[in-house]
């Protein structure tokens, strides 16, 4: 049907605005459009279409469309036409159907990019027109190009014997498009192809099947793509030749002395690149067996020399004998020293805990051996105290005292002496007993049998030792210690990552009888679909085993773990070096990071910082941070922020915005900062922040107001609104004041436990024996939400104790007792008064 020319501005009218309410949906592949009744046959049809496109520095790309036939053809970048003044036309007909042809150019900068950096993807699609309808390209998609500086793993310098295998891991910077890689071998590139020895994995690491002598190289590994070219610092590898013997020569003619010799030489090879010389003798001789060289032993030289070896050794014997008799004869005495404190256990006498009298069930007596010169205490087993009392409390004494580091003599004293002497000190003293040595993330304490408790303040660690886990008659001196990741090397392999501080208690290899529980945080976000949770030990030789994959425990093992929403409570009957370790089994798996933003508490130059840190949602990495701050004179400027950020391999982004131009000016050169991927995924990079520098225009200036976004590309994100003055606002400075946790960082016996002793031991004689009605431990650990590790609590000799203890670790010190009895008493014991957990118990 033709078509009057006047009708052609009103038909592309109705066209234009027709495809307008139609283009919400965006398209990614070409799209007709047709005009009802329209020949279908005239449709646009693109001859060329716009390209996936990098920018390359501040150079301008080029987008092209061209179509047949077309009456019309427009750009539309991100849903927004582009202004017909920027589109470079070209018209012409074709030559075999005679139909109208149309070429359009666009140009697209750097700066169109970046203003919609974070949201989505800078896209262009162009859009034809004709008689019969319209037609959409497929999107091209424009994306700057860059290339960072710093590889995300370099290779390693090594040294490996003679047919070993070499891997060199690399993993090039972050680049878009990403780089690709190759490697130089002393400058000379590696080529795969030529070498069957060599190969390049997909993860980009250079593997050498079986070491030659000509490997002995330095390896660089290079990064390149439209951008630039990066390389990683050289490694050098050695292949060395440990020595081996040659054979034995032949004997040699019996010498006038009576003796021969062979030879052998290190040249079996010869050691080569720094192995290891040939081990043992490179001659050895021998007396001749020939008749000319047969001696007897009975002339008097021979005999002389007999009986002189035989005085010597009757000497030495003698000697020996004596040297026996006065270490044993020292042993026996009282006053020989001792250098080490488990030594000490011959002078603790084993305590009972039991009822000195009926009228007074909480009264502690210590049971006197008569064969040493002890005498009989009594003291309350109440671990706080109110008011004056007639009875004192059971207090750090000689025998519990902290041993130094020198030695320690023990000596005998008169009963009278040592009895006035303990009760003079357990009266003058207090319970709650702090050891100050080490740093602040180092604890000791001296415990026995009684139990106690160690924490870290301000980092939520803590070992909680029960009662009875140090066996009676045995003193030890244990340590709690927070290491700092770059202080210890915890390897992680594909994509691992550390979820809680690297915690040591010890000293290891001490005996236990119950399991203690070593409590952290994590920062991972539980979910047993997206984890795989495993805690890592350290052996004595110093590798990294797994003994504990979380959901996959046996009752009997010797270890144990509960894990909530931000803490673990571990249970362990072996101390050492822990740490909490997760592998992503999905992008859904998240960390939670803490989201920080410091600025110094004065300014008195023009430029002013905001620091913003992304760190681990524990408590020890806060401390951290807070005592960096402190010392750099920095404050808090908002409230603290958490961000989840997923196992998407897609890096952090920090950007500024809406700064007033009139009053300050941003310096960050570009429009957002990056904090690589595998930084804060590894985990094991403490202080990850980021900078922002602003300049202020006036020195008078003092208010700021602006916004900050922080957010994981295709992920996470917060925005912080600043509004502040510079100069006197301190309002956030109070919400990281750093509470104190129980006040010390030691304390031994019945203060360290919620639950007083002897209502602790009614509770597990009675839960503890199997009750038909179910009033007995499980019912418990249901009431306390502990019934998913009733296989576990059942294979100990005391459920009911491991759930209070789990109780005590999980709860201390602002644990409600109350609602404890009410869980105690509600399991329906004829005898469950006696379980009322109050004050009044003291």
């Amino acid at each position: 049907m033709a078509v009057r020319p006047g009708l052609w501005p009103a038909l592309l009218g109705i066209v234009l605005a027709a495809w307008l309410r139609g283009s919400g949906a965006q398209q990614s592949a070409t799209v007709a459009n047709p005009v009802p009744g329209a020949n279908p046959d005239l449709l646009p049809h693109f001859l060329v279409e716009p390209e996936d496109v990098y920018i390359v520095k501040n150079k301008p790309v080029l987008l092209v469309c061209k179509a047949v036939p077309a009456t019309q053809i427009f750009f539309k970048c991100n849903g927004e036409w582009v202004r017909q003044v920027d589109h470079v036309i070209e018209r012409s007909t074709d030559g075999s159907s005679g139909l109208p042809t149309m070429e359009v150019r666009i140009n697209v900068s750097r700066q169109q990019v970046e203003k919609v950096f974070g949201l989505e993807e800078y896209w262009c699609q162009c859009v034809a027109w004709s008689s019969s309808g319209t037609t959409k390209s497929q999107k091209a998609y424009i994306r700057i190009a860059y290339l960072r500086k710093n590889f995300e793993q370099e290779p390693l310098a090594k040294e490996v014997s003679l047919e070993q295998g070499i891997v060199l891991p690399c993993r090039p910077p972050e680049g878009i498009p990403p780089a690709e890689v190759e490697w130089l071998r002393n400058e000379d590139l590696v080529d795969p192809s030529l070498d069957p020895n060599v190969y390049i994995t997909r993860e980009h690491s250079l593997v050498v099947r079986q070491a030659r002598l000509a490997d002995t190289a330095n390896y660089t590994c290079v990064a390149k793509n439209i951008v630039a070219r990066r390389r990683s610092a050289s490694a050098a590898v050695i292949v060395y030749v440990d020595g081996s013997w040659s054979p034995w020569s032949k004997w040699s003619a019996c010498g006038l002395d009576c003796t021969h010799w062979r030879s052998r030489e290190c040249s079996d090879p010869a050691p080569r690149n720094g192995g290891e010389e040939c081990q043992g003798a490179d001659l050895d001789t021998r007396n001749c067996t020939t008749d000319l060289c047969v001696h007897t032993a009975s002339g008097p030289e021979d005999v002389a020399l007999y009986v002189g070896l035989i005085a010597v050794a009757v000497c030495l014997v003698l000697l020996l004998l004596v040297l026996i008799l006065v270490y044993c004869r020292k042993k026996e005495g009282l006053d020989s020293d001792v250098a080490d404190s488990s030594i000490l256990t011959s002078g603790f006498q084993p305590v009972s805990i039991k009822p000195s009298k009926a009228d007074n069930p909480h009264l502690l007596t210590i049971q006197p051996d008569l064969s040493t010169t002890t005498t009989t205490y009594q003291g309350s087993l109440c671990p706080r105290q109110d008011g004056p009392s007639p009875k004192f409390q059971l207090t750090n004494g000689h025998l519990l005292s902290p041993l130094g580091g020198g030695r320690h003599t023990l000596h005998h004293s008169s009963p009278t002496s040592e009895a006035e002497e303990f009760v003079s000190r357990l009266s003058t003293q207090n319970y709650f007993r702090s050891l100050p040595r080490g740093t602040s993330n180092m604890t000791y304490g001296t415990f026995n049998f009684l139990g106690g408790r160690l924490m870290i303040p301000n980092t939520g660690i803590s070992l909680l030792i029960p009662p009875d886990a140090i066996p009676r008659g045995k003193i030890y001196e244990i340590y709690l210690t927070l290491h700092k990741p770059e202080d210890v090397r915890l390897p992680l392999a594909g994509c691992q990552t550390l979820l809680s501080p690297i915690v040591s208690c010890g000293p290891p290899g001490v005996l236990l009888t119950r399991p203690v529980i070593l409590a952290m945080d994590h920062c991972g976000e539980p979910s047993p679909d997206s984890w795989s949770l495993r805690l890592k030990k350290q052996s004595c030789e110093g590798s990294w085993e797994d003994v504990l994959h979380l959901g996959e425990e046996a009752p009997s093992h010797l270890y144990y773990c509960q894990l909530e929403a931000s803490a673990c409570y571990v249970f362990t009957e072996q101390l050492g070096r822990f740490a909490l370790v997760g592998e992503a089994l999905s992008v859904a798996a998240a960390k939670r990071l803490k989201l920080l933003l410091f600025a110094p508490v004065a300014c008195t130059s023009l430029e002013y910082n905001i620091r913003v840190y992304c760190l681990h949602d524990t408590h020890d990495a806060l401390k951290e941070v807070v005592q960096l701050e402190k010392q750099l004179g920095g404050q808090l400027i908002q409230e603290p922020r958490v961000l989840h950020f997923k196992d998407s391999y897609h890096n952090l982004r920090l950007s500024i915005h809406d700064v007033p131009s009139s009053l300050w000016q941003s310096k960050l050169l570009v429009s957002y900062q990056e904090i690589p991927f595998y930084h804060i995924w590894n985990g094991t990079q403490q202080y990850l922040h980021c900078t922002f520098t602003l300049e202020r225009i006036s020195p008078s200036t003092s208010d700021l107001a602006c916004k900050l976004w922080v957010w994981q590309v295709e992920g996470d994100g917060q925005s912080f609104n600043i509004n502040f003055n510079i100069t006197k606002d301190t309002r956030f400075a109070e919400l990281l004041a750093l509470e104190s946790e129980g006040g010390v960082p030691a304390l031994v016996g019945p203060s360290a436990f919620k639950i007083p002793f002897l209502i602790r031991q009614k509770i597990i004689s009675s839960l503890d024996p199997p009750c038909n009605r179910g009033a007995d431990w499980r019912t418990l650990a249901q009431k306390l939400h502990l019934d998913s590790h009733l296989s576990f609590f059942a294979s100990k000799p005391s459920p009911t104790a491991m759930i209070l203890n789990l109780w005590e670790a999980r709860h201390f010190p602002n644990g409600n007792l109350s609602q404890l009895a009410a869980a105690v008493a509600g399991l329906g014991q004829p005898d469950a008064g006696l379980f009322t957990v109050s004050e009044a118990e003291c």
